[in-house]
C-alpha cells in the first residue's frame, strides 16, 4: 500500500470480466493462491449475483445486497434482464459497497463480476461501478478472460477480437485480454495458425482469407474484412495465454496485470517470487511462454497424426 496524494491509502486489484464459462470465478480463486503464496493480502469480491456456488468462501459478496433468482422472482425478468437490474441495483447502492470495502483496506481485490457481455460493451452500470471505485482510490486493471477454444474457429475468433475491442473502449480501464483453458487447447481441434497468431494479433488477412474457403462465409468476405480492419487500425488487441494450474503461466499473467494497473512489489514479495518459481522446476506443467504452449500443442497434433497413420 501507497499514500495517494490526499492521503488516503491506495488499493489496488483486478476486475475480472469476460463471458459465460470463461473461468472467471476459477481464476480470482487461482490468482488469489498464487499472490497469497507471494505474501499479497488477497481478497476476493464476488459481484456475481448469479453466482451461487462459489468454490471458496469470498470476503465480499454481492448476495449480501442482491441476488439474480430474488430479482427474477419479484420482478418477472428473464436472466439478462435481472443481471442488468441487478446491476443498476448496485450502483445506486453505492454506499454499501463503499462500506463493505472499507474492512478489506490493505488487501490485494479481486473483483469476480457477472458474465453477460453487454454489462461490458454498452451498458453503463458496471463501468460507473469501476469508476466509483477508481474515485475511492483502487486502481484496478480489466482482465479479460476468453475461452482458448475460439481460436479454433476463425468466424468465433474474429467476433472476440469484436467483442473485446468493445469491451476494452468502453470500460475504460488498464486491460489484459487473457487466454485461458490454454491447458485444454489440444481438446479443441487444430489451429490453423501457430498460437502467437492468435496472441499477438497478427496480420489478420490471412484469416479473413482462411474464413473465405468456408462456402458459407464466402459470402461475408467483404463484411469481415472491414470488421478485421477495425481491430487492427484501433491496434489494441492481444492475449496473454493463461493456465491456472502453471506457476509460469500465472505469473506471466500476474506481471501484465501489475504492469497495466501500476502495482510494484517490494524485494520480499521479489524473494518469494523466486523462490515459488524455482519450486515449479519439477512441476506437471511447463507453459513458460507462448512459444512453451505452442511447442506442447504441435506435439499432440503430431503424435495424432502418427496415430492415424498407423492405425491406416
Amino acid at each position: 500500500m501507497s499514500e495517494g496524494s490526499g492521503g488516503s491509502s491506495l488499493a489496488f486489484g483486478q476486475v475480472v470480466i469476460g463471458p459465460p464459462g470463461s473461468g472467471k470465478t476459477t481464476y480470482c480463486h487461482a490468482m488469489r493462491e498464487f499472490l497469497g503464496r507471494l505474501g499479497r493480502r488477497v481478497a476476493v469480491v464476488n459481484l456475481d449475483p448469479a453466482n451461487e456456488a462459489l468454490p471458496c468462501p469470498c470476503a465480499l459478496d454481492i448476495a449480501e445486497l442482491v441476488t439474480l433468482p430474488d430479482v427474477m422472482d419479484s420482478l418477472g425478468l428473464g436472466p439478462n434482464g435481472g443481471l442488468i437490474y441487478c446491476m443498476e441495483y448496485l450502483e445506486a447502492n453505492a454506499d454499501w459497497l463503499r462500506d463493505k470495502l472499507q474492512g478489506l483496506r490493505g488487501h490485494y481485490v479481486l473483483f469476480d463480476c457477472p458474465g453477460q457481455v453487454e454489462l461490458y460493451t454498452h451498458h453503463e452500470s458496471l463501468k460507473n461501478v469501476f469508476g466509483q471505485l477508481a474515485k475511492w482510490n483502487f486502481r484496478l486493471a480489466a482482465v479479460h478472460l476468453v475461452d482458448s477454444h475460439y481460436c479454433t474457429d476463425p468466424g468465433k475468433f474474429i467476433s472476440v477480437l469484436c467483442t473485446s475491442l468493445s469491451t476494452m473502449l468502453h470500460v475504460e480501464l488498464p486491460h489484459v485480454n487473457v487466454l485461458s483453458k490454454m491447458d485444454l487447447i489440444e481438446q479443441y481441434g487444430k489451429l490453423a495458425f501457430n498460437l502467437d497468431y492468435y496472441t499477438e494479433v497478427l496480420d489478420l488477412s490471412y484469416l479473413v482469407d482462411h474464413l473465405a474457403s468456408d462456402p458459407f462465409f464466402r459470402n461475408f468476405r467483404r463484411l469481415n474484412e472491414k470488421l478485421v480492419e477495425v481491430i487492427e487500425d484501433y491496434s489494441l488487441v492481444s492475449f496473454v495465454p493463461l493456465n491456472v494450474q502453471d506457476k509460469q503461466s500465472m505469473r506471466q499473467v500476474m506481471q501484465a496485470v501489475d504492469k497495466a494497473n501500476g502495482y510494484s512489489f517490494g524485494d520480499q514479495e521479489h524473494r518469494s517470487l523466486e523462490a515459488l518459481m524455482s519450486a515449479a522446476v519439477g512441476a506437471d506443467f511447463h507453459f513458460s511462454s507462448t512459444l512453451a504452449v505452442q511447442e506442447k500443442y504441435v506435439q499432440s497434433q503430431d503424435k495424432a497424426v502418427e496415430e492415424e497413420v498407423m492405425d491406416l
